[in-house]
Formats: C-alpha cells, structure tokens, sequence
C-alpha cells in the first residue's frame, strides 16, 4: 500500500500537474498490471503506457511523485516498477556515499 504521508496536503497547486497529464482520459489499466499478467503481455503493456508517457507535459512532476510517495505499482513518469525501484537505490547509496565523506 502507498504510503500517503509523505504526499503534499490537498493543495490544487500540488496536484495541478495531473490536469495537463497524457494519461488523463486513458484507461488506467494500461498503467497497471493486473495479478496474473506475466512475459511477454506485461512488457508489451508496459510498452505502451510509456509510449503515452514519451508524449507527455508534465512527465517529470509525474516521476518526482512516484518516488516521493513510493508507488509501488505500475508505470509512473514513463518509468516501470523496477526502474523507480532502481533509481531509489541508486539515490539512497549517493546519500550515504556523500554523509560517509563529510565526516
């Protein structure tokens, strides 16, 4: 479950973004997988969803929510679970990396 305590309070201005967004209208399963999809079908779906991300406005905001929230499930900013996953790690290793060398 996303953990919605690091999200912004319901200022319009914080979420404003998703007005503009290339996904709005699209059908969200494209997006998200569902439990059993596996191979093939969820590369081919997930193809797609970040085909409409490529063609989006406000991509970066979109990403920069996915990884402050921590969402889990699908394709956010035109990035798949594992490469926000990836992006995380490689961020919380630069983090300890720089506090290591300031000591």
């Amino acid at each position: 479950m996303t953990d919605t305590s690091r999200l912004p309070g319901a200022f319009h201005h914080h979420w404003d973004w998703q007005l503009r967004a290339a996904c709005r209208g699209v059908d969200s399963s494209l997006f998200f997988p569902p439990p059993d999809e596996r191979g093939d079908a969820r590369a081919e779906r997930e193809r797609k969803a970040k085909r409409v991300c490529r063609r989006c406005p406000v991509r970066a905001e979109c990403l920069r929510h996915a990884l402050k929230a921590r969402e889990r499930f699908g394709v956010w900013g035109g990035l798949g679970e594992q490469e926000r996953l990836a992006m995380l790690g490689r961020a919380r290793r630069e983090r300890h990396a720089a506090s290591r060398s300031s000591r």
